[in-house]
């Protein structure tokens, strides 16, 4: 299966997840994506096409801890993530996991969330 084949896969996963998950003002849409290098992460308004929540591995506290797109940098920065979504009175979250297998990186990240705060 060469590269090309993998990426329209993926993105029919995304599509089809997206299907089914949709953020609104109470309940928005967590989500994360993880490059080779870097983890980012939004809270999302689907209704109003806001973004309410974002951290990223590349904000200047995380770039001193050097966070890595690894389980380590995913719990970190889902622990974040939480933090800001409280602090903007956001409770409730629906988790998109963006076409990735709830498995590894975005499972740590997801759970990192929970102890948080975040509800899903």
């Amino acid at each position: 299966m060469n590269t090309k084949q993998k990426a329209v896969l993926q993105q029919k996963r995304r599509w089809r997840i997206r299907k089914k998950v949709s953020g609104t003002a109470e309940r928005p849409r967590l989500t994360v994506h993880f490059s080779n290098k870097h983890i980012y992460a939004q809270c999302i308004d689907d209704e109003a096409g806001r973004t309410l929540v974002f951290a990223s591995s590349l904000g200047k506290e995380e770039r001193g801890e050097k966070l890595a797109a690894n389980l380590n940098g995913a719990s970190i920065l889902g622990k974040r993530v939480a933090d800001a979504a409280r602090a903007r009175k956001i409770e409730r979250v629906v988790f998109d996991r963006n076409g990735r297998l709830y498995h590894g990186c975005v499972k740590a990240f997801a759970d990192a969330a929970r102890e948080g705060g975040l509800q899903f």
